[in-house]
């Protein structure tokens, strides 16, 4: 009688067709019938996963699931920092501002404005981390990107600058409105070769004597979202960058009615009477300098009086025909003011005073009128304070004394500013005007953001001037993706995540903004009210980037999978502000 009895077992088929590979697995019994092996089909088991085909064939034989460790990590991939800042993107529908259609090209500026954000540094440093399998994070294995080198990502960033201005018009479309403000700042960062047409010697805000630099002007709405980035040379003077961008916000984001905010060295009375007044539509909030101010104070426009009951007070003048001069005075900025001027008055007496002493030793004595003006000439005016001193220089002696005429005409300006604008009372009271000026300073939060820590447009090492302007929207776009991780994340973050209440407590618009209490709370505690430690955005990408990404194989097995590391709970309430989910 035939023997029906066998073994139960995976038997895996491959057969070869048209040069393509098919591999079957199947779920047999094995058995003996009149001497013969037979072999009898149970099941088809290649339609299920294939560690679940392995975990089947080891049981069959007699094995457990796993030995020894049970399984061995091939490769451990930083990846929270990548899913928050590539799901933040995604969610802001940056992909499709970027290109309406999927390619490789937008594939690869998407990597580079995410690297930005993560780990800032040259295209050839970023083709490195993007490289798989020997990347630092696992940014290309989210973008399913292909390998790429320093060559592709350049070629990525021609495709963008050509995109910049229909990139520009959709933010526009998105964050401004038809007589929306418009906050507006210009800053320059160092170059560091000298091959690019853009790189000219000017004002050096970087302070890198012996750099040549560009010039860039960054447009943001009320709020400080950026919009919109524009390189210039590095000789070129704020003001004269003013035509260029109203041209644009008029011509190109179909924008009639502007109110523009800029600061008092950019938006100039002259750039006002030759170019602001003939645009149709367009104000301006801007603020006088200190000469002006002090010739209204000389002409009695501005009394002291003025601010007996209040810190804010509208006056009119005649140089200022159809205007309003909003005067405002705060007393703490007063005393930090008459401190400073203090000190800085001090450090330039200390070297005027080892020049009066070189004039009176008896061995090697400081002699000649022109080497005494040298020497003078040398330290007078390295605090800025030369103006507040009378030097007497003979031919071999030296004195000085304080002008405190001068010094009280200056003190008597502390804590003042005048804020000068053409919009309407009607249209905007006193304090809201003050307000939009005061907002400049989010804009020069961008330029910090761009400038150190967060960003790192500089140094720049592109040679074409076309890349040098790639090269600064691309850091633009990356700050427009942790603008708004930013307000996500501000409860977890220093920042103050309940103005509303902090402006409640507000005295006036001229105080400083106070923090808000569950701001002072994290401040004291460095925690937040569910107990969380408190970070800045920087410690908490890097604390993100802890979350791992790991390949996964099972011991005895070819088949690997990836499986993610437990998210600590800092980590599931950042992701859950973000709205991305892992």
């Amino acid at each position: 009688m035939a023997s029906r009895t066998g073994a139960v077992h995976v038997a895996t088929t491959r057969r070869v067709y048209k040069g393509k590979t098919y591999q079957t697995h199947l779920l047999r019994r094995t058995y003996r019938d009149g001497g013969k092996v037979k072999h009898q089909t149970l099941g088809n088991l290649s339609h299920l996963p294939p560690d679940l085909i392995d975990t089947i064939r080891r049981r069959l034989r007699g094995q457990s699931p796993v030995e020894g460790d049970g399984f061995e990590i091939l490769r451990s991939l930083p990846h929270g920092h990548v899913a928050a800042v590539l799901g933040t993107l995604r969610s802001l529908g940056l992909e499709t501002v970027i290109g309406s259609r999927a390619c490789r090209e937008r594939t690869r500026v998407v990597a580079m404005i995410v690297a930005r954000i993560i780990a800032p540094g040259s295209k050839l440093a970023t083709a490195r981390r993007l490289d798989e399998p020997s990347g630092s994070s696992s940014l290309a294995g989210e973008l399913k990107l292909e390998q790429v080198d320093e060559t592709a990502l350049y070629e990525a960033m021609d495709w963008l600058q050509k995109r910049q201005t229909r990139i520009e018009t959709k933010l526009a479309k998105r964050h401004l409105a038809d007589g929306s403000l418009i906050l507006y700042d210009v800053t320059s960062s160092y170059y560091t070769g000298r091959h690019c047409p853009l790189a000219k010697f000017g004002h050096a805000r970087d302070r890198q004597k012996g750099f040549p630099q560009i010039v860039y002007g960054l447009l943001c709405n009320g709020q400080g979202c950026p919009v919109a980035v524009e390189v210039f040379e590095g000789n070129t003077a704020d003001p004269n960058t003013l035509c260029t961008q109203i041209r644009k916000i008029r011509t190109r984001f179909g924008i009639e009615r502007i109110v523009l905010v800029g600061d008092r060295g950019l938006i100039t009375t002259k750039r006002i009477d030759e170019t602001l007044r003939e645009v149709k539509g367009l104000d301006w909030i801007t603020a006088l300098r200190a000469g002006t101010i002090k010739k209204l104070v000389s002409d009695g426009v501005i009394e002291p009086s003025l601010f007996d009951d209040q810190d804010l007070a509208e006056v009119t003048s005649h140089d200022y025909p159809g205007e309003r001069l909003i005067v405002c005075r705060n007393p703490l900025l007063a005393v930090e003011r008459a401190r400073k001027r203090q000190d800085l008055l001090e450090a330039t007496q200390k070297p005027l005073d080892d020049i009066v002493a070189a004039t009176q030793r008896q061995t090697r004595r400081l002699k000649g009128k022109e080497k005494i003006a040298l020497r003078v000439g040398k330290v007078i005016d390295r605090f800025k304070m030369g103006k507040h001193f009378i030097l007497e220089i003979g031919d071999d002696r030296f004195s000085y004394r304080r002008d405190e005429e001068k010094i009280e005409q200056e003190a008597a300006l502390d804590g003042l500013y005048v804020i000068r604008t053409s919009v309407s009372s009607r249209r905007l009271k006193a304090q809201p005007v003050v307000r939009a000026y005061k907002d400049l300073s989010k804009v020069e939060r961008a330029f910090r953001c761009l400038k150190t820590v967060d960003l790192k447009v500089r140094p720049i090492y592109h040679r074409l001037h076309d890349r040098v302007r790639a090269h600064v929207f691309l850091c633009m776009l990356a700050y427009y993706v942790e603008w708004h991780m930013r307000m996500r994340l501000a409860p977890i973050l220093f920042d103050d995540h309940d103005r509303p209440q902090a402006q409640a407590q507000r005295r006036s618009i001229v105080s400083p903004a106070p923090r808000s209490a569950a701001a002072k709370h994290k401040d004291l505690t460095k925690r937040t009210e569910e107990g969380l430690p408190v970070h800045s955005f920087r410690t908490l990408i890097d604390d993100l980037a802890t979350l791992t990404k790991n390949r996964v194989r099972l011991h005895g097995t070819e088949h690997a999978i990836d499986k993610l590391a437990n998210a600590t709970d800092l980590q599931q309430r950042a992701f859950q502000l973000l709205g991305v989910t892992l």
